[in-house]
């Protein structure tokens, strides 16, 4: 690399010496434009370097997979532009430490002696634009990750700084009377309205500390009287950068079981409205990441997003009515990539059951669309009635190629669930695509939220707004039971994995495993609205999903972090790594252990854990 400095500088002291300025404008314009390969090894190396904490294992495992993507962007950059020899150079002095890392990099070497690589089949995907704009939108997503880290680590080193400065009054505020939490909640406040604090991301740090002799709801009624809960709206990223923007930790002091807040049916930790996070008695465990992906396609908050029936492409929507089509894994094919614009909310995703080739969209202006990944166009676009425009839920049968749709008419009331009126069940055909028959729920049913087929499709299980759960005949189109589950609203319904039991979230942030064979018997329950409850459910609506062994059950939050339960096991679950805003949705991968959370900061994210 230094022979190769030093003859550039020969070359330009030689063209100064003759006068050839033009030659040495060029000459200069072809340097700015070749970063050459040492160089690129060389600042991809330079980054490794910067992960080397056990706590950046997922920069480090997401730097590894751009890495390979980038430097076979180099190859095929190279042969595009006729440089076949500097691919040969490349694999001269890389190719020894390529083969030792595996990734499949044995048949590259055969591609600089190939005719026409870009139409090799398994080649061509690497020339296309597709995988290019795949790979910009990784590189981006990934800079922009650990440049907002860097920004989160300096304003944490300031908040550390400030600590120490003050420790006499951290001492006073840690006083033994109400005032002393009234003293340390107004200190947030007044340092977020400076600007000068941001929370720290790590659980064992410490944010402020109370008496034992404090109870809950006193703690509570001060952080109101305060006016913390003002907090979340000033820092939404609406009123504040988004990628600096976080919630606050309070955690208690360590005197103690005594002093600790008492949690009542959840060992989680507690969170408050305003998305703090206080420690519990049993904390949860940050869960084990593999690897972390964030895509940051969408402009607003995120409603749905779902794995397609393989797992290889995620459909993620936001609230703008904006559906995206893409892949996490930058090996994967994105030739089924895209951007569908609806024109309306998106209420509901519905992926084909059989295949990854249709992806049904439900509005809340009432339409179902029929998008063909493969054609990249909608193939029908279907319309309920007038009465019904909120189309809240769509299922596909995982044997007959019928669907349902769940459909209701628009009511009036302050929470979320009081803005749907009567519920319409309407069973469509996928080949005619026309309706099919309705499903009868009585006179002026409650809203349906949540459907799901049983494995043979023979069962359709719908929650409904006044807590019932129905269940329904397929074959015959005829309800055949049903049970109140819920004093409130119902979120969000699944069966088991065994299916002899069905799950169920209510908007109380109550979760209930019914048992199908002793009907109105609880198998299993937890009480999550910390996270999920009544008086946040006037802004989304919460539901849960099932790993593919049916034994974690991760839920949608209020706050940043979203728990993970262990169903009916020995140990009480985890915390999913951060967002800047609350969860909006989930759902697992069907055969791995990965999941991906829309966040209301209009970020998706797919996490790999151990």
């Amino acid at each position: 690399m230094e022979k190769m400095q030093y003859a550039e500088e020969l070359v330009r002291e030689f063209l100064v010496f003759r006068g050839f300025t033009n030659t040495l404008q060029a000459f200069e314009g072809e340097l700015c434009t070749d970063i050459g390969k040492e160089k690129l090894v060389s600042l991809l190396n330079f980054f490794k370097q910067c992960f080397s904490s056990s706590s950046e294992t997922v920069l480090v495992a997401t730097l590894s997979k751009l890495e390979v993507s980038i430097l076979r962007y180099y190859i095929v950059h190279a042969i595009q532009s006729g440089r076949t020899e500097k691919v040969i150079e490349f694999f001269a002095m890389n190719g020894n430490d390529l083969l030792q890392r595996g990734q499949d990099w044995t048949p590259w070497f055969a591609i600089p002696y190939l005719k026409n690589p870009s139409l090799d089949p398994q080649f061509r995907i690497y020339f296309s634009r597709d995988w290019l704009e795949a790979l910009r939108l990784s590189v981006r997503n990934f800079l922009s990750e650990i440049f907002n880290e860097a920004l989160l680590e300096e304003k944490e080193a300031q908040l550390f700084q400030s600590r120490n400065c003050a420790p006499s009054a951290m001492e006073e505020s840690m006083g033994g009377t109400n005032s002393s939490t009234y003293s340390v909640a107004g200190s947030l406040l007044s340092g977020l309205h400076q600007g000068s604090i941001l929370p720290s991301r790590f659980p064992h740090e410490t944010c402020a500390a109370t008496s034992q002799h404090l109870g809950e709801r006193e703690l509570a009624q001060d952080l109101d009287d305060t006016g913390v809960a003002k907090i979340l709206s000033e820092m939404s990223p609406s009123n504040s950068d988004r990628d600096s923007s976080s919630l606050v930790h309070l955690h208690l002091g360590d005197a103690g079981a005594s002093n600790r807040l008492k949690t009542s049916q959840d060992d989680f930790s507690a969170v408050t409205e305003n998305g703090r996070e206080m420690k519990g008695e049993e904390e949860f465990p940050e869960v084990k990441v593999d690897f972390q992906e964030t895509f940051l396609g969408h402009t607003s908050p995120i409603s749905r997003c779902r794995f397609s029936v393989s797992g290889d492409n995620i459909a993620s929507a936001s609230v703008d009515g904006t559906v995206r089509i893409w892949t996490y894994d930058s090996s994967t094919p994105t030739s089924r990539n895209a951007t569908i614009y609806c024109g309306a909310e998106i209420m509901s995703l519905e992926w084909e059951c059989k295949s990854d080739r249709l992806l049904l969209i439900g509005t809340a202006d009432g339409g179902i669309k029929a998008w063909n990944v493969d054609a990249k166009r909608v193939v029908c676009d279907l319309n309920t009635t007038e009465a019904f425009p909120s189309v809240l839920d769509l299922k596909c049968s995982p044997v007959e190629p019928i669907f349902v749709s769940a459909a209701a008419s628009r009511g009036q009331g302050p929470n979320y669930f009081d803005k749907f009126g009567f519920a319409s069940l309407t069973v469509w055909n996928m080949k005619t695509w026309k309706a099919v028959t309705v499903l009868p729920l009585g006179e002026d049913p409650p809203a349906i939220t949540s459907l799901c087929f049983n494995h043979n499709g023979k069962i359709l299980a719908a929650a409904a707004t006044d807590g019932m759960i129905h269940m329904f005949d397929m074959s015959a189109g005829l309800q055949i039971t049903g049970w109140p589950a819920h004093d409130f609203a119902i979120s969000s319904l699944l069966f088991g994995p065994d299916e002899t039991s069905i799950y169920s979230l209510g908007s109380d942030g109550k979760i209930f495993e019914w048992s199908l064979h002793n009907q109105g018997q609880i198998l299993w329950s937890r009480n999550c609205s910390r996270f999920c409850n009544i008086e946040n459910s006037r802004r989304s609506r919460h539901e849960v999903s099932l790993d593919a062994n049916g034994r974690r059950l991760l839920v949608t939050s209020d706050s940043v972090r979203a728990p993970i339960y262990q169903v009916r096991g020995h140990a009480s679950g985890w915390r999913t790594l951060p967002h800047t805003a609350a969860i909006t949705t989930v759902d697992w991968h069907p055969t791995l252990p990965l999941f991906v959370t829309g966040s209301a900061d209009h970020s998706v994210r797919v996490t790999s854990i151990l």
